[in-house]
């Protein structure tokens, strides 16, 4: 028996031919971002130098990164494990001065700016005592431990005149910069949501590090890496895998979190806190003693904009965010952008009208079919378009645009109040979790409020 009536399935599959489209889509190769040469000849007086805090994994990446750019300088090194020294000494020259008190660094007058790469709990104390030494810095991302600590950051800074720098460099990376300006460009129409999500499935990934076999008290100078932490007996555990607890950290917020928000707020030109954040998670993998969230799941509320955010440390997934309009949607990548355009109108007969007796539906057919139809042979192309980059993860041109602006004077591409809001972002997902409901940015009091 032949029914007269349709599925949705049906209705929906003959939207293509409904409306005659096709669909193509070209892909654009975007350069990367030069680093105008600088002599590596020039006169001693003539180079920037810098000095390093912190030379853990993070750090000694970025120290690596930077003694490659161009009329730029390391002329010391600080970290409170010993071995460290060693590692600072292999990476620039085997003579490098070495030391446990970062103090000796701010007191230096031949080192024009820093570069801080230590746990969250110390980002405060560090970058209030380097602005006030004269000092601009690049502070490793999140720019801060808490809410409080990121209102002192910024008026520190701002009172000092000096150049805090935040380590999300996707701020710095070509693709984010293309996908800006797609989006102002109305690409996308207008923005209706945005996701991102970023998952790990390995051990190294949920920070599982090895300390170091020789870490001792004799090596480490523990006491003052807690910091103003409630003391602990020496845990080489906790030195190595600090991002596990709150006491040091701020968990996959200010870890993974951040990254996803600093780009979304570069891409769509934001720079504010969100309005609302509501969060929740657990420890669903990693059973360790920690007391952050593996699974961290969170929606904010943007000036009305809904963004959501997925972590997640027991699944592997890419890094990806999509960007919602009502013209199509912008997914970005690591080194992608692609536009999966959408024209917002009907492309096919409704499917209400299966609810009409058969006649009525055979007249609504055939007059949707005389209205909308293009003629044949002029059928209308749907253009998607892709494009191609350098890596969004890529320290070198965050690192440059740092110096640059040290050197220059010119303002740093990630400045410590956009550090302070994007740290915000990730506090309040943090607060949400632990006080299990919703909060706001008060920003009167400059607090988290339930």
């Amino acid at each position: 028996m032949t029914s007269d009536r349709f599925s949705r399935r049906q209705f929906l599959g003959i939207s293509a031919a409904a409306a005659g489209a096709s669909l193509a889509a070209k892909t654009i190769i975007l350069d990367p971002e030069p680093i105008v040469a600088a002599p590596q000849t020039a006169a001693p007086s003539d180079r920037l130098r810098f000095g390093i805090i912190g030379v853990g994994m993070q750090g000694s990446g970025l120290l690596a990164h930077a003694i490659q750019l161009p009329g730029v300088e390391c002329v010391a090194a600080c970290d409170l494990y010993d071995g460290r020294h060693t590692l600072a000494r292999e990476i620039v020259k085997p003579d490098l001065p070495a030391t446990r008190r970062y103090q000796e660094l701010l007191d230096n007058k031949e080192i024009d700016c820093l570069i801080a790469a230590v746990p969250d709990h110390w980002h405060r104390q560090l970058v209030v005592d380097a602005v006030g030494a004269g000092k601009d810095v690049y502070c490793e991302k999140p720019m801060s431990h808490s809410a409080a600590d990121g209102v002192a950051m910024v008026a520190a800074s701002q009172k000092a005149n000096r150049f805090v720098q935040v380590g999300s460099q996707r701020v710095s990376a070509v693709i984010c910069t293309k996908a800006r300006e797609l989006i102002a460009q109305g690409a996308i129409g207008n923005l209706m949501m945005v996701e991102g999500f970023l998952g790990r499935n390995d051990p190294s990934g949920a920070w599982e590090y090895p300390p170091p076999p020789d870490l001792s008290t004799q090596n480490l100078d523990w006491d003052t890496w807690q910091g103003m932490v409630p003391k602990r007996a020496f845990d080489p555990y906790i030195f190595a895998r600090w991002r596990c607890w709150k006491e040091y950290g701020t968990g996959v917020a200010g870890d993974l979190l951040v990254h996803l928000i600093s780009g979304m707020l570069y891409v769509l030109s934001l720079n504010e806190a969100p309005k609302r954040v509501m969060s929740m998670g657990g420890i669903l993998r990693w059973k360790d003693g920690r007391n952050m969230p593996d699974v961290h799941s969170i929606l904010f509320d943007y000036s009305g904009l809904p963004v959501y955010m997925r972590l997640n440390l027991g699944t592997e997934t890419p890094e990806i965010y999509r960007f919602m309009g009502s013209k199509g949607i912008l997914e970005l990548t690591d080194t992608t952008i692609t536009i999966t355009p959408q024209s917002g109108v009907d492309e096919s007969p409704s499917y209400y009208a299966s609810s009409f007796p058969k006649a009525m539906r055979d007249a609504y057919f055939k007059t949707w079919h005389r209205e909308h139809d293009p003629a044949i042979g002029s059928e209308p192309v749907v253009e998607g378009m892709s494009f191609s980059g350098p890596s969004h993860g890529d320290v070198k041109p965050h690192l440059w645009n740092f110096f640059q602006a040290v050197r220059t004077r010119k303002p740093v591409v990630e400045d410590v109040v956009f550090g302070h809001h994007a740290a915000l972002a990730c506090h309040m997902a943090n607060e949400s979790y632990f006080r299990k409901g919703p909060v706001y940015w008060e920003e009167s009091s400059q607090t988290i409020k339930s």
